[in-house]
């Protein structure tokens, strides 16, 4: 009689992680035609101030992930049932997600892809002036540490090699733990700032408030 091959739980585990994935996260495609189609739909850009000057998806409303981060309860309460998150690749977006998770606004999509994505599928954008995006000055500003360190350690100091170690023990946690403590630096740059930055007046409190089932009955 042979013995029944044991179950891996793993298996399962793996399955509703990708499952869960899915149901989170929107691609431009099918953002494109949500757009056409739903008039509850609200976008928002937790992208800097500069990086939405640049490009950002027509009709999106720029909530600054920090702003977000201070008022999540706040935004919470004023989006309804069908939300897209967008960012420039996914990453601040998922972060931004979360938090409103916890704030009960479950039901979030992460655009995948970002902007640029959206942009690429032909989706209506709005371009501004050309400029780095954040996450791009984050990788120049990394790469061109761990140079200095690698060089000031080869011809100057072997102490200045440390640099390019603190450089990867930063990037190693930033990817641990979703954050990027560079990233936050680099938005508080000038070159960084746009002419006029979101606050909770502007950003937040302008949002549109997501009709009752009462007021849509009436």
């Amino acid at each position: 009689m042979s013995t029944p091959s044991p179950v891996n739980p793993a298996v399962p585990a793996a399955s509703e992680a990708t499952s869960s994935s899915a149901l989170t996260e929107l691609s431009p495609e099918a953002l494109r035609e949500w757009v056409g189609e739903h008039e509850d739909l609200v976008v928002i850009d937790v992208r800097s101030a500069a990086e939405f000057e640049s490009l950002h998806i027509k009709g999106s409303y720029n909530v600054p992930l920090p702003l977000l981060s201070e008022h999540t309860d706040e935004l919470a309460a004023r989006l309804g049932s069908r939300v897209v998150l967008a960012c420039q690749s996914g990453v601040r977006a998922e972060q931004a997600r979360q938090k409103l998770a916890a704030s009960g606004i479950g039901a979030a999509h992460v655009l995948t892809g970002g902007v640029p994505g959206y942009a690429a599928v032909g989706g209506d954008v709005v371009r501004g002036g050309s400029r780095w995006d954040l996450e791009r000055q984050v990788r120049m500003a990394a790469g061109s540490l761990v140079l200095v360190g690698l060089a000031g350690g080869r011809f100057v100091s072997p102490r200045i090699r440390a640099l390019a170690g603190v450089i990867g023990t930063g990037l190693t946690f930033s990817a641990a733990t979703n954050t990027c403590a560079m990233g936050k630096a680099l938005a508080a740059m000038p070159w960084n700032r746009a002419t006029t930055e979101p606050t909770r007046e502007s950003a937040i409190l302008q949002l549109p408030v997501p009709a009752t089932d009462g007021a849509a009955a009436a």
